[in-house]
């Protein structure tokens, strides 16, 4: 059984309806001690980080993941502020630290003038997959998702990135290692390409060994 986890910061009905739209059900998560029973759990999360680890915290979730995740090595996957939010801290945050499941931080775009772009990144971009991928090995055409945010994760740890992002410089779009799995973009709102990733969640045996993947650091 697969929970979503509700803490009030998420496109949680985005998230069901893809999921149902590939075959899969789940359930929502109120609070800590409903996902127990779960062999897989998805943390989405729209919004501000310290008010994000307040509203985990309040509903019981911390210790929950942590004994579910870190001892039981249940598969996590964070989308977008759910992935931030499994790095040590973020530029953002003022009061609130992350879960530290990750040699990482989180950190705001900074651009000189003369790029021009915005802040938030917003839209349609293309993921530059590593090695052993969600997609299928004789897939030609490069896989693009849906990204809205401000705020974008630097990883330190060797083999923990997953795929890379262009906008104005490269960052890590996806990170893995154990049984978690990170990404900045969010495929619940990126139609045949998230259905693929959803698919490859769903499937996948649960454990990402980190040292069999080709990575650039300090993405």
């Amino acid at each position: 059984m697969t929970a979503v986890i509700d803490y009030g910061m998420g496109n949680l009905g985005s998230i069901l309806n893809i999921l149902k739209k590939i075959g899969h059900t789940a359930k929502l998560a109120k609070k800590g001690e409903d996902i127990a029973g779960a062999d897989r759990l998805i943390l989405p999360g729209v919004g501000a980080f310290d008010d994000a680890m307040k509203a985990l915290k309040r509903l019981g979730y911390v210790d929950a993941l942590e004994d579910k995740v870190v001892h039981g090595k249940t598969p996590i996957l964070g989308i977008c502020l759910g992935m931030q939010l499994f790095t040590r801290k973020s530029e953002e945050a003022k009061e609130e630290k992350g879960f530290g499941w990750f040699d990482a931080d989180t950190v705001r775009f900074r651009f000189p003038q003369e790029a021009r772009l915005k802040v938030p990144h917003m839209g349609w971009n293309y993921v530059n997959l590593h090695e052993r991928t969600f997609a299928p090995q004789d897939q030609e055409e490069r896989m693009r998702f849906y990204f809205v945010h401000s705020y974008h994760v630097v990883c330190h740890e060797k083999g923990a990135v997953m795929g890379t992002t262009s906008y104005g410089y490269d960052f890590a779009s996806v990170i893995a290692k154990d049984s978690i799995v990170g990404v900045q973009f969010h495929p619940e709102k990126s139609h045949r390409y998230g259905m693929q990733f959803m698919r490859w969640f769903l499937e996948w045996d649960g454990y990402w060994d980190s040292r069999e993947v080709r990575v650039t650091s300090d993405v």
